[in-house]
């Protein structure tokens, strides 16, 4: 299998040192500056409670470079997606997988949704132009349960967690999603083919929705905002509205958001992806994450105050910071 990953940083790093050294697949990458440098120079690199992980890479900046592919990884943040849509016809041939391995909402998540129809998750997809640009019956849904990081451009570290769970868009299991979800548990990753992705999709989003930018504006890590008694209730609040929508969207989770809270306490001191880029001066993948929940609420006509309020005050410490777009 030809495989192309795009955006080798933490998740694309990780996935594509495990994949390339498993040596069922032919595994490059696109990617830029002093990553695309470390990549062409070392190959891809991943560090390891076991050792590192070693393994050639073709890496290039142009996608017409490498040429149809078998499967395409995009495991950029949120705000590089719509540039990488508009970028990445010469991987796609008519039988190319596509498979979003990112954080929050996927712009086709709502393609199902008749509130919705054609028109895209304008937070996630403005103008549409990744549905466009992506064939809604290429994709394969992906939900990643791992914490990387980037040590130096080319160069990942894993900390914790090797969950992935692969699976259809539209539900029900499929020949081509097993394909993937072999090839990824051959490369040692624990592998769930989903019957039900979306389903995945949002819970992940559940849990995760309030942890991200509560962290990224306070600085805190999650031991210590569920530890005060009124941050951990207004993310129950919020969780709690995030959940109606699921309800709606046929995405039903039945597990309390304290109970969830709790699974999350037990990771300790932890720091979420979004108080990592804020700590590294990156952008803030909040559009996918707050933003899409927030609007997708409002097209369903169901209130959402504290999403709301999470949303702008999130928002503004990102435009305060240089980490968030100006208002246009």
């Amino acid at each position: 299998m030809r495989i192309c990953i795009i955006g080798a940083g933490a998740i694309g790093g990780f996935l594509g040192a495990r994949l390339a050294a498993a040596g069922n697949a032919s595994v490059s990458a696109i990617a830029r500056g002093a990553t695309l440098a470390s990549l062409q120079q070392h190959g891809w690199r991943l560090n390891t409670a076991e050792g590192q992980v070693h393994a050639p890479v073709q890496a290039a900046e142009n996608p017409a470079d490498l040429g149809p592919q078998d499967l395409v990884v995009i495991a950029v943040k949120g705000p590089a997606l719509t540039a990488v849509a508009q970028t990445i016809a010469p991987l796609l041939g008519p039988e190319t997988m596509v498979m979003p391995a990112m954080n929050g909402v996927p712009w086709w998540f709502c393609r199902q949704t008749p509130e919705f129809g054609d028109r895209p998750i304008e937070s996630v997809d403005p103008g549409g132009v990744i549905a466009r640009a992506i064939p809604y019956r290429q994709v394969i849904g992906c939900v990643v349960h791992a914490s990387t990081a980037t040590i130096e451009p080319g160069l990942v570290q894993h900390r914790m967690g090797n969950g992935l769970i692969v699976g259809e868009p539209d539900g029900g299991k499929s020949a081509r999603a097993q394909r993937v979800a072999d090839l990824l548990a051959q490369a040692g990753f624990d592998v769930t083919h989903s019957d039900d992705v979306r389903y995945d999709i949002w819970y992940k989003l559940w849990g995760n929705m309030t942890m991200n930018p509560v962290s990224a504006i306070t600085g805190a890590t999650c031991d210590r905002i569920l530890a005060d008694p009124l941050v951990r209730a207004f993310c129950t609040s919020a969780m709690a509205e995030a959940a109606s929508i699921g309800e709606r969207l046929g995405c039903t989770i039945t597990q309390t958001a304290e109970d969830r809270c709790a699974v999350t306490a037990r990771l300790g001191a932890f720091k979420t992806s979004m108080l990592q880029d804020v700590e590294a001066g990156r952008a803030i993948e909040l559009d996918a994450i707050v933003g899409a929940a927030q609007e997708i609420g409002r097209r369903l006509g169901l209130p959402t105050p504290n999403i709301d309020a999470l949303l702008g005050l999130t928002r503004l410490f990102g435009r305060v910071n240089g980490l968030y777009p100006l208002e246009p």
